[in-house]
């Protein structure tokens, strides 16, 4: 069983569904709410967690009713909390989710609350859980300093690292020379980079920029083409697992660098873990919630 420490947030998901999201000033009705556990690193975390991962969370969460919700989500999956940093002035993150009843689509608007404040000196605190893990996860819903000591504690103790770029934001080149891989979608790819990242090609041709600036390997996930993994040598499109209808895609995105993660963590070559993820956002999509739709370990294996 591998080891994979994950930096990020966790958030209080507040979902509305609706046709359409209301204009300025507007109120319309909503078909559907629900609220749940989120934030990408809360939900990579139990993805890891649930794909076979020893998993170590660590963030800054608040004193508060969410707060308890966030260490009774990672307690239920066995994810040790020894990191989790308890902020009595700030609040536990929260999140704003619309789910276009017509597409199944959505939008999010992130308050990450306590977790915002996270700082290299409290990443310097969890030194222990990250360098005892075979590989580290960070995303962008902390603060960029932060994530960066993470990654440069990983790297300094031969962990292997995970950036997801997510939500998109200018990051230097020292940042992603420690990566061992950069997983950005087919928005934030184009974000980083500035180039076109509709087409495969053009995505591939993105992905060589971020190598060129710094990361071993990058790859760019593609929704329902699957996931291209590129690292200057191999190139190669690893097609997306379909598990049924899709209910809704949040949360694909954290499946499946948390599964990602697992594979990689056991040993996985790098295609046979970006299959793997693959196969774990597939049937995440076909279930409602973020942390909610994570399959467990014989789902994943059983669709492969």
């Amino acid at each position: 069983m591998g080891r994979v420490a994950v930096l990020g947030i966790f958030n209080a998901d507040l979902t509305f569904e609706a046709g359409r999201l209301p204009a300025m000033g507007e109120t319309i009705l909503g078909e559907n709410f629900r609220l749940g556990p989120g934030g990408k690193g809360s939900n990579q975390a139990v993805a890891a967690a649930r794909a076979g991962a020893t998993v170590s969370m660590v963030t800054r969460i608040g004193k508060d009713a969410f707060g308890e919700t966030a260490l009774a989500t990672w307690h239920a999956d066995g994810i040790a909390t020894d990191a989790v940093i308890r902020d009595d002035a700030r609040p536990t993150g929260t999140a704003f989710i619309f789910v276009s009843t017509q597409t199944r689509d959505n939008a999010i608007i992130v308050a990450s609350g306590a977790a915002g404040a996270l700082s290299p000196a409290d990443i310097d605190g969890a030194r222990e859980a990250i360098a005892g893990a075979d590989v580290f996860v960070t995303q962008l819903e902390q603060p960029i300093p932060a994530a960066e000591r993470g990654l440069a504690l990983a790297r300094d103790a031969g962990v292997t690292t995970i950036f997801n770029p997510a939500p998109a934001a200018e990051v230097s080149d020292a940042l992603l020379a420690l990566c061992d891989y950069v997983t950005p979608n087919q928005g934030e790819v184009a974000a980083l980079t500035g180039l076109p990242a509709g087409t495969l090609e053009e995505a591939r041709i993105a992905a060589e920029h971020l190598r060129r600036r710094g990361a071993r390997a990058v790859i760019v996930t593609l929704g329902e083409l699957g996931a291209l993994y590129h690292d200057g040598t191999v190139s190669e499109l690893v097609e997306a697992v379909s598990a049924g209808p899709i209910e809704e895609t949040t949360g694909a995105g954290d499946c499946f660098n948390g599964a990602l993660a697992a594979a990689l963590s056991e040993g996985a070559m790098p295609l046979e873990a970006v299959r793997f993820a693959c196969a774990a956002a597939g049937i995440a999509v076909t279930r409602a919630g973020a942390s909610a739709a994570m399959p467990n370990r014989a789902e994943i294996d059983g669709q492969l």
